[in-house]
Protein backbone atom coordinates (compact mmCIF):
# COMPACT_ATOMS: atom_id res chain seq x y z
CA UNK A 1 0.00 0.00 0.00
CA UNK A 2 1.18 3.76 -0.88
CA UNK A 3 2.53 5.96 1.57
CA UNK A 4 0.41 9.48 1.73
CA UNK A 5 1.90 12.35 1.58
CA UNK A 6 0.81 13.40 5.31
CA UNK A 7 2.55 10.16 6.47
CA UNK A 8 5.64 10.52 4.96
CA UNK A 9 5.92 14.21 6.44
CA UNK A 10 5.17 11.93 9.72
CA UNK A 11 7.49 8.89 8.94
CA UNK A 12 9.87 11.38 8.09
CA UNK A 13 9.69 13.05 11.38
CA UNK A 14 9.92 16.33 9.47
CA UNK A 15 9.44 19.29 12.19
CA UNK A 16 7.54 22.21 9.99
CA UNK A 17 8.30 25.72 11.30
CA UNK A 18 5.65 28.31 11.77
CA UNK A 19 3.82 29.63 8.65
CA UNK A 20 4.48 33.37 7.65
CA UNK A 21 2.38 35.63 7.84
CA UNK A 22 2.00 37.40 4.32
CA UNK A 23 4.49 40.31 4.47
CA UNK A 24 2.16 42.31 1.82
CA UNK A 25 -0.61 42.40 -0.07
CA UNK A 26 -1.31 39.08 -1.39
CA UNK A 27 -2.88 35.68 -0.52
CA UNK A 28 0.13 32.90 0.48
CA UNK A 29 -2.43 30.39 -1.19
CA UNK A 30 -4.72 29.93 -3.65
CA UNK A 31 -6.71 27.51 -5.79
CA UNK A 32 -7.78 27.86 -9.44
CA UNK A 33 -9.52 24.33 -10.94
CA UNK A 34 -7.38 21.92 -9.90
CA UNK A 35 -4.07 23.94 -9.20
CA UNK A 36 -2.48 24.98 -5.96
CA UNK A 37 -0.61 28.14 -6.27
CA UNK A 38 1.96 28.76 -3.64
CA UNK A 39 3.34 32.61 -2.95
CA UNK A 40 7.06 32.75 -2.22
CA UNK A 41 8.16 31.49 0.53
CA UNK A 42 11.37 32.22 2.59
CA UNK A 43 13.39 29.99 4.83
CA UNK A 44 11.86 30.19 8.25
CA UNK A 45 13.17 28.47 11.13
CA UNK A 46 11.60 26.56 13.74
CA UNK A 47 12.12 29.52 15.96
CA UNK A 48 10.45 31.91 13.57
CA UNK A 49 13.49 33.25 12.52
CA UNK A 50 14.72 33.59 8.65
CA UNK A 51 17.54 32.34 7.60
CA UNK A 52 19.59 35.26 6.00
CA UNK A 53 23.17 35.98 3.81
CA UNK A 54 24.53 35.77 0.34
CA UNK A 55 25.57 32.70 -1.42
CA UNK A 56 28.97 32.94 -2.22
CA UNK A 57 30.06 35.61 0.42
CA UNK A 58 28.89 34.86 4.02
CA UNK A 59 27.49 31.63 3.02
CA UNK A 60 28.62 28.76 0.41
CA UNK A 61 26.86 26.13 -1.33
CA UNK A 62 26.00 23.81 0.93
CA UNK A 63 24.51 26.16 3.55
CA UNK A 64 22.08 27.85 0.41
CA UNK A 65 20.96 24.06 -0.31
CA UNK A 66 20.22 23.66 3.68
CA UNK A 67 18.13 27.11 3.36
CA UNK A 68 15.91 25.66 0.35
CA UNK A 69 15.37 22.82 2.15
CA UNK A 70 14.20 24.82 5.36
CA UNK A 71 12.03 26.75 2.15
CA UNK A 72 10.23 23.25 1.78
CA UNK A 73 10.00 22.46 5.31
CA UNK A 74 8.27 26.41 5.41
CA UNK A 75 6.00 25.66 1.85
CA UNK A 76 4.55 22.73 3.61
CA UNK A 77 3.42 24.75 6.52
CA UNK A 78 1.96 27.54 4.57
CA UNK A 79 0.47 24.84 2.95
CA UNK A 80 -1.04 23.19 5.92
CA UNK A 81 -1.85 26.40 7.40
CA UNK A 82 -3.98 27.92 4.48
CA UNK A 83 -4.89 24.70 2.61
CA UNK A 84 -4.79 22.03 4.85
CA UNK A 85 -4.62 18.04 3.35
CA UNK A 86 -1.58 17.17 1.68
CA UNK A 87 -3.11 14.55 0.48
CA UNK A 88 -5.12 16.46 -1.88
CA UNK A 89 -2.07 17.46 -3.86
CA UNK A 90 -1.48 14.92 -6.73
CA UNK A 91 1.81 16.39 -7.48
CA UNK A 92 4.84 19.17 -7.58
CA UNK A 93 3.97 21.06 -10.93
CA UNK A 94 6.30 24.06 -11.37
CA UNK A 95 8.97 25.56 -9.13
CA UNK A 96 10.31 28.73 -9.30
CA UNK A 97 13.59 29.19 -6.83
CA UNK A 98 15.50 32.44 -6.02
CA UNK A 99 18.86 32.26 -5.15
CA UNK A 100 20.58 35.42 -2.70
CA UNK A 101 23.79 35.18 -4.22
CA UNK A 102 26.62 37.25 -5.48
CA UNK A 103 26.86 38.20 -9.08
CA UNK A 104 29.67 35.25 -9.91
CA UNK A 105 27.89 32.29 -8.01
CA UNK A 106 26.68 30.14 -10.50
CA UNK A 107 25.35 27.53 -8.25
CA UNK A 108 21.66 27.95 -8.30
CA UNK A 109 20.56 24.55 -9.31
CA UNK A 110 22.81 22.68 -6.92
CA UNK A 111 20.81 25.06 -4.01
CA UNK A 112 17.31 24.56 -5.22
CA UNK A 113 18.18 20.95 -4.82
CA UNK A 114 17.52 21.36 -1.52
CA UNK A 115 13.71 21.99 -2.17
CA UNK A 116 13.45 19.58 -4.95
CA UNK A 117 14.53 16.81 -3.03
CA UNK A 118 12.06 16.91 0.03
CA UNK A 119 9.38 16.95 -2.74
CA UNK A 120 10.63 14.20 -4.34
CA UNK A 121 11.18 12.75 -0.54
CA UNK A 122 7.61 13.69 0.32
CA UNK A 123 5.54 12.82 -3.07
CA UNK A 124 7.95 10.37 -4.57
CA UNK A 125 10.30 11.58 -7.29
CA UNK A 126 7.73 10.61 -10.04
CA UNK A 127 5.18 13.48 -8.56
CA UNK A 128 7.42 15.36 -6.48
CA UNK A 129 9.42 16.63 -9.11
CA UNK A 130 8.00 18.85 -11.51
CA UNK A 131 9.38 21.53 -14.00
CA UNK A 132 12.11 24.30 -12.49
CA UNK A 133 13.51 27.46 -12.86
CA UNK A 134 16.93 28.40 -10.15
CA UNK A 135 17.78 32.21 -10.65
CA UNK A 136 20.34 34.00 -8.49
CA UNK A 137 19.17 37.73 -7.56
CA UNK A 138 19.29 39.94 -4.46
CA UNK A 139 16.12 39.13 -1.97
CA UNK A 140 14.52 40.93 0.43
CA UNK A 141 16.01 41.48 4.26
CA UNK A 142 18.37 39.27 2.94
CA UNK A 143 17.10 36.28 3.14
CA UNK A 144 19.11 33.14 1.15
CA UNK A 145 16.72 31.37 -0.81
CA UNK A 146 12.81 32.46 -1.86
CA UNK A 147 10.47 29.56 -3.77
CA UNK A 148 7.09 30.11 -5.14
CA UNK A 149 5.35 26.56 -6.80
CA UNK A 150 2.26 25.49 -8.19
CA UNK A 151 0.79 22.12 -7.51
CA UNK A 152 -1.69 19.88 -8.88
CA UNK A 153 -4.68 18.80 -7.32
CA UNK A 154 -6.45 15.54 -7.45
CA UNK A 155 -9.72 15.85 -8.92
Amino acid sequence: MEVSPAQKIKKLGLVLPPAPPPAGVYRPVLVVGNFLYVSGQGPVQNDGSLMTGRAGDDTDKDGAKLAARQVGLTMLSTIHDHFGDFDRIKRVVKVLGMVNCTPDFGQQPYVMNGFSELMADVWGREHGIGVRSAVGMMLPNNILVEVEAMFELHK
